[in-house]
């Protein structure tokens, strides 16, 4: 089996995988891709105004192909959007070659992180309940990470030094 060089980012929105990722990739010399970011500067609008002009089936394909070119890069860390790891071809491409860290919070911090946020298109207009639903549905497809970070009460500073050692000795194991 080849080593899995890259590591992947994946969660709800809101619960850092770009900020955390930009962190690990610094401390590891790695370059760093936020997929949203990508989508955003290949069609030059916001995510937000993709669905609203063009729909989710078209940002889903787009968010799936881009994905699955940027996972070939070798010695990379990616963040990925918060639906992308739903995504069948980009799950198993995650599993099967890359690191994965599910950043877990409980649902009411990332609710109340993500609602009413109009950057978020699937946050923006739902009620409390209908994303503490999309969390927990959301939840069995994320649990299949090969590492679970429990980042509440955390420090940005904790939750990277708690990666770097999950990654170490992964890196130590191998």
């Amino acid at each position: 089996m080849k080593s899995k060089e890259n590591i992947v980012f994946l969660g709800m929105m809101g619960s850092g995988k770009t900020s955390i990722g930009l962190l690990v990739s610094k401390k590891l010399k790695l370059q760093f891709f936020d997929i949203d970011k990508c989508i955003e500067e290949q069609q030059k609008m916001k995510i937000l105004d993709i669905f609203k002009e063009k729909g989710e089936l078209f940002f889903r394909t787009l968010e799936e192909k881009i994905t699955i070119d940027i996972l070939q890069k070798k010695r990379i860390v990616v963040a990925l959007g918060g639906g992308a790891f739903l995504n069948k071809n980009i799950r198993n491409e995650v599993l099967n070659n890359h690191f994965s860290f599910w950043l877990k919070w409980d649902n009411k911090i990332l609710i109340d992180r993500i609602i009413n946020s109009p950057q978020r298109p699937i946050a923006y207009n739902a009620s409390y309940e209908e994303l503490d639903k999309l969390i927990k549905n959301r939840s069995s497809s994320y649990s299949l990470a090969d590492k679970k970070v429990n980042c509440n009460n955390l420090t940005k500073t904790q939750i990277v030094s708690k990666i770097m050692k999950l990654y170490e000795n992964k890196k130590n194991n191998n």
